[in-house]
């Protein structure tokens, strides 16, 4: 038993002082050649400011969204704004047409309006060859897609790509006519059954751009280049057309190649725009707001300051009430704060003002299971046990009711997280994260370390097995 908490106590050690690395602020992070890991604190939207998005689909009324049509355009989305370079950026469904974006730490906000803008509809058009002199790449066009078409309107929609550019006619600004105002083209497919895009090239060194679509957008393009050889079919992309290939041949391996005189840059451009690109629906922004970074520095100090405030209150309370048993527990209590911090910036958690909160609520929950623990080690002492059987009694007898309110208050942290999940309760979603971790690392150091320290004080200081060093 002596040497098992040694055991213990050496392995505490090797934890804090990990835990104290990671928390210094000049940390320098860890880079090997099979690790590469920075330890720096994510601030969320709230504390370091950004910009919040909100976007809506751009549809009539009347036409009806699936909810998985918003949540793939939210993920196609969310790859979008992480080319910007941002720190854990938020981008959820909110409701059954819009999509919010946050987008913390951003330094131009009209780029990420613009690049939030170009996430829009992918569409492959049918363009009759009378209309392809009068179109140019990059030109704005009008197409039927969402608007409410008759009983006997064109086929279906859905997403895809054509087969062959090398026939592709290149008109000039001169020749090409802004066709917007007098036609309107039919979409034949959209992004939604697009699985992906890719650069090849063959043996002579040419690039294409290869798409792959899914089973069903695969039978919707095989059954249209089956029947469309020789047509164009134009490739849209928030109705800006990309590129207007010619069919040369049915497909129908659900898989086609787009080829031309392409650089690797311009088909690398080209996938890029393609995946993404393809949105299931047509987005447009109903609303944005920048938020500053003042306001958050402000709060994130005043934060600081009440967290610190209640950790010195506890500790002072743990102290004055329990005396030695406290004290340790205070050491314990400085043990926690380090691990918590150190493992919100290993994982790394999204520190906002709710989580924050729930990082201050957890240092309060923290020594919960000390108090509980030194009353049951008062009363085993008042019955005339010896100090070390009152000390392993007081522990074994108070961990029923731990568990019990701990893992309480884990589900009732795991339905927060859940719910958080859904538009206008994410604000809880940092908090039920914090206090989480907090739980977790709590009981650690509630039941291991604050039990090892008593035992080597004990141990080592003999005139602290008087009562009168447990309030007795």
């Amino acid at each position: 038993m002596f040497k098992s908490h040694y055991r213990r106590f050496v392995f505490i050690l090797l934890i804090m002082a990990s835990a104290i690395w990671i928390v210094l602020p000049d940390n320098p992070g860890i880079h090997l050649s099979f690790l590469d890991k920075d330890f720096e604190v994510v601030q969320g939207l709230d504390l370091q400011g950004g910009l919040r998005v909100l976007l809506e689909a751009d549809l009539p009324e009347t036409t009806e969204i699936e909810p998985e049509q918003l949540n793939t355009a939210a993920s196609i989305i969310e790859k979008r704004v992480n080319a910007l370079g941002l720190t854990e950026p938020v981008v959820q469904v909110a409701g059954s047409r819009r999509i919010l974006a946050e987008l913390p730490g951003i330094g131009n906000p009209e780029e990420a309006i613009a690049t939030i803008k170009e996430t829009g509809l992918l569409e492959f058009i049918e363009i009759r060859y009378e209309d392809v002199y009068s179109l140019a790449p990059g030109q704005r066009i009008k197409t039927d897609f969402g608007l409410e078409e008759s009983d006997d309107s064109a086929e279906e929609t859905a997403t895809p790509t054509p087969a062959s550019d090398e026939a592709q006619p290149t008109p000039s600004e001169e020749e090409a006519v802004d066709t917007s105002e007098d036609k309107i083209f039919h979409t034949v497919l959209t992004g939604a059954h697009l699985k992906g895009s890719g650069v090849g090239q063959d043996e002579i060194g040419n690039f294409s751009v290869a798409l792959e679509f899914t089973e069903e957008g695969g039978e919707i393009f095989t059954d249209y280049t089956a029947t469309h050889i020789g047509d164009i079919l134009g490739i849209v992309l928030d109705k800006q057309l990309i590129s207007f290939p010619e069919i040369q041949q049915a497909i129908p391996s659900g898989q086609a190649r787009i080829t031309g005189h392409f650089s690797r840059e311009e088909a690398n451009n080209l996938a890029i725009q393609l995946n993404y690109g393809a949105l299931p629906i047509p987005l447009k922004v109903v609303e944005n707001k920048t938020v500053g970074p003042t306001l958050g520095q402000d709060s994130l100090q005043k934060s600081t300051t009440a967290g610190l405030a209640g950790l010195c209150v506890v500790m002072a309370f743990m102290a004055l009430y329990y005396r030695l048993p406290g004290l340790l527990a205070d050491l314990a209590l400085l043990c926690y704060a380090a691990i918590t911090f150190a493992l919100f910036k290993t994982i790394p958690v999204t520190l906002t003002l709710p989580g924050i909160a729930g990082f201050v609520l957890s240092i309060g929950v923290a020594v919960d299971a000390n108090v509980l623990i030194f009353e049951r080690l008062k009363e085993e002492l008042r019955s005339g046990r010896n100090l070390r059987t009152a000390i392993d009694l007081g522990f074994s007898r108070a961990w029923p009711s731990i568990r019990d309110s701990n893992i309480s208050t884990l589900i009732t942290c795991l339905i927060l997280y859940w719910f958080g999940n859904t538009f206008g309760a994410s604000i809880v979603k940092g908090f039920s994260i914090t206090l989480a971790l907090g739980v977790l690392v709590s009981l650690f150091t509630a039941i291991t370390v604050t039990r090892t320290l008593l035992h080597i004080v004990l141990d080592n200081i003999h005139f602290a097995e008087h009562p009168r060093w447990f309030g007795i």
